[in-house]
């Protein structure tokens, strides 16, 4: 109640701004107070936002009404440092021609109120249409659920509601355009992380990093870390930290300070005592905060920022001092808190991420989807299945086999059940086939399933119901229900007892699960090696990578190591992520196939390149056969994964521009989704034009399988050694019968004899 009056408060104020727009205001309820605005602080900053539907709703971000599925919706939230003063749906809409104008209607709700009806007419029947509707601001609150219903009617007595003439097609173009204004917030870090991280915000994070100039190694590991405990946070949203040399930043920013290094604008702050962590207002804009965290020296720093990672559940006030941080248990292989367990059974319970997500209703209730986040080097070819056990309950149809629960993973159909009329709850227990076969030795026609890092699975109850009589004599119609349907949260899936072994390098596992510095989720075999005087597009790429490796474990990266000396580095037995360039010695190194040295480049091409970069690339079309050296003056950035050439089980990955600019133009394609899904192979090169990937060089393979597995499993991948193998134990087989055979002819000679 109290956030809805100030957002009535806040939009009485900006009334000029509305009057643009056919809005009636409402009366106030009496004794609403404004918000506090501090004394003598300018004018609340106010921004325009236009956010289209596939930003808001699943892909492909548009959706069809029908007469058996008429509602449709899209979620968006509103950060609390924030409130919406005026709102505008501009819906772009193509309905059926066969619908009856005025009759046929589209109704929208927002947070289940009544916003407006449009009514279909005649001149709008069988085209693309644009409305624009005011919305309420006042019903707007953290969390938002606009709603659209269809009424569609295409005859006037018995209408049946799965007829294909009642549909409205929502266009992509459909869109939201909200104005924000900002609202005053405490020095009160009781709410931490708001506002720097706000998780009714669905939009990417950016949060600048301030250092008073170029930091060392101590204070980069800080920010490294704090940089990927934000990406814990901001998790599927996606995360940037821009980096400043002693400027104010000009939204919500973390500073790093320390007593003797520090920037301008934090030099009238009291000298510290120990790490600390405050709260304070922008110096020039009181609606803009600034996380200031200090220390006496870099190790100050580096245990505040783990305090943050590990404590903030105590903080509260302006300022808070971390005493002490001590890690009870180390962590263990594989045990990222965002991946599926693989030593044990888990619930899908366990697997939700919202309270309603593993049911629904509806006459077609929406499926409901799982994600499945899996280690990359799972080894799971020659498994024969994955087993799940499968709990559910549904309305029961009102014929019987005519409806069903179809499973699906990766868009790839699984199997399908019957939903029975006379029952109401179920217990499957079914596998995953990885080989093309069911588990129950049924010669199904299922295809192989691709298991990756990240997997969903999907589960479509499909009901046929009796909604009119077909007799021509009369008429029935039957008003149609909600049928319900939920996956219980005690079904189970169990990856346990599979070995993780996985051939190298595969850059689409770094993108997607950070692979393989991600197999401890804090990072702590893993060494990063930054330029010993970095520039801020170096130290963003650094903090957006960690950032990136944070959201997709879960954990953050408190046990990562940087350093800005090849020759100790090269000696750490750790997976090494690079920053910048390449070091020396490693530059003739001719398993590399990307080198970057100022404006010149070179890259090694393979015999063969497939086309799709999921495709497994022999050993032999993957060899290099040329090696081109190019001049130019724009930039250029690649991705290049490698083998540590001092330790077979370890990788690098280097993140490489020849210049600033290069640089820039790499953080740019990777907060790209597009252009991360272009990343593949050993080498990503990046250019203005987008993202090229190889497949070139030696292949290596890290994890462990025991010799028989390691036979079975290169003979599976080079059919022409198990052709070979095939004929030699053929020939084999026939000289031991033809021996044998000659023994026993001999016997039988001798014993006549």
């Amino acid at each position: 109640m109290i956030r809805l009056l100030t957002c009535f408060i806040a939009a009485m104020f900006s009334m000029n701004a509305m009057a643009q727009l056919p809005v009636t205001p409402l009366t106030a309820p009496p004794g609403t107070a404004t918000p506090e605005t501090p004394p003598g602080s300018p004018t609340a900053p106010v921004r325009d936002m236009h956010v289209a539907f596939p930003q808001l709703a699943p892909p492909p971000g548009t959706f069809v009404l029908r007469g058996i599925a008429p509602e449709g919706q899209i979620e968006f939230g509103v950060r609390s440092d924030e409130v919406v003063t005026q709102a505008t749906l501009n819906l772009q809409f193509t309905p059926s021609p066969s619908l009856i104008p005025v009759e046929s209607q589209l109704k929208v709700y927002l947070n289940d109120q009544l916003m407006g009806v449009t009514a279909i007419s005649a001149e709008q029947l069988g085209k693309p249409n644009q409305v624009q509707l005011p919305i309420d601001p006042r019903y707007i609150t953290d969390f938002n659920r606009l709603r659209l219903v269809f009424i569609g009617h295409y005859q006037h007595l018995c209408e049946n509601p799965a007829n294909s003439s009642l549909w409205v097609d929502i266009g992509k173009g459909s869109s939201l355009d909200l104005r924000y204004q900002k609202l005053p917030v405490d020095n009160d870090l009781s709410h931490f992380p708001e506002p720097f991280f706000d998780a009714r915000d669905n939009q990417p994070l950016t949060l600048p990093m301030v250092f008073a100039g170029q930091p060392d190694l101590g204070m980069q590991q800080a920010a490294a870390k704090l940089a990927s405990w934000f990406g814990t946070q901001a998790q599927w949203r996606g995360q940037h930290f821009p980096v400043l040399y002693n400027q104010l930043p000009t939204r919500h920013a973390v500073v790093f300070a320390t007593n003797d290094q520090r920037p301008g604008f934090l030099r009238d702050l009291p000298p510290v005592n120990g790490p600390t962590v405050e709260m304070i207002s922008h110096p020039d804009n009181p609606y803009v905060k600034l996380l200031v965290v200090m220390g006496r020296n870099d190790q100050d720093l580096v245990q505040a920022v783990t305090g943050i990672a590990q404590g903030n559940i105590l903080f509260r006030g302006p300022q808070v001092a971390v005493n002490k941080v001590e890690q009870l248990a180390p962590r263990q292989p594989y045990d990222a808190p965002f991946w599926v367990r693989t030593d044990r059974p888990m619930t899908f319970g366990e697997l939700k991420t919202y309270p309603e997500q593993l049911q629904a209703d509806g006459i077609q209730p929406y499926p409901i989807a799982l994600s499945l986040n899996l280690p990359p080097d799972l080894f799971l070819i020659r498994s024969s299945g994955i087993t799940m056990q499968l709990k559910y309950r549904y309305t029961p149809p009102e014929l019987a086999n005519t409806s069903r629960l179809s499973v699906t993973l990766n868009n790839q159909f699984v199997r399908a059940f019957s939903l029975q009329p006379s029952t109401r709850d179920s217990t499957q227990l079914l596998r995953l086939p990885l080989l093309g076969l069911s588990d129950d030795g049924q010669k199904l026609s299922i295809p192989a399933l691709k298991l990756g890092a990240l997997n969903q699975m999907r589960f479509d109850f499909e009901y046929a119901s009796l909604l009119s009589s077909s007799r021509t004599d009369r008429c029935e119609t039957f008003t149609t229900v909600n049928n319900h349907v939920v996956i219980d949260d005690s079904s189970t899936i169990d990856f346990s007892g599979y070995r993780h072994f996985m051939s190298m390098p595969d850059l689409r596992a770094f993108i997607n699960a950070g692979f393989p510095f991600s197999r401890m989720a804090d990072l702590s075999e893993t060494l990063v090696l930054v330029a010993p005087q970095p520039q801020p597009v170096q130290l963003t790429a650094l903090l957006d990578a960690l950032g990136r490796i944070g959201s997709q474990t879960g954990y953050p990266a408190l046990g990562v190591t940087l350093s800005d000396d090849w020759a100790k580095a090269k000696q750490t037995d750790a997976d090494i992520l690079m920053i910048g360039t390449l070091p020396t010695d490693l530059r003739g190194d001719k398993s590399l196939s990307l080198l970057m040295d100022a404006t010149q480049s070179s890259v090694t091409q393979p015999r063969r390149q497939s086309p799709l970069p999921d495709s497994n690339t022999p050993a032999g079309d993957a060899q290099p056969t040329s090696r081109t050296t190019i001049t130019a003056a724009d930039p250029v950035a690649a991705l290049v994964g490698v083998q540590s050439p001092y330790h077979e089980q370890r990788s690098i990955v280097a993140i490489l521009a020849d210049n600033t600019a290069g640089q820039a133009l790499m953080n740019e394609a990777l907060q790209d989704s597009g252009k991360r899904a272009a990343i593949s192979g050993s080498v990503a090169v990046v250019r203005a034009s987008g993202v090229s990937s190889l497949r070139v060089g030696d292949v290596y393979f890290v994890g462990h399988l025991p010799w028989w597995e390691q036979a079975w499993n290169q003979l599976a991948t080079h059919p022409g050694w198990l052709a070979v193998m095939a004929a030699v134990l053929v020939v084999l087989v026939a000289l031991l019968l033809w021996r044998a055979l000659r023994l026993l002819s001999r016997r039988r000679v001798n014993s006549e004899e």
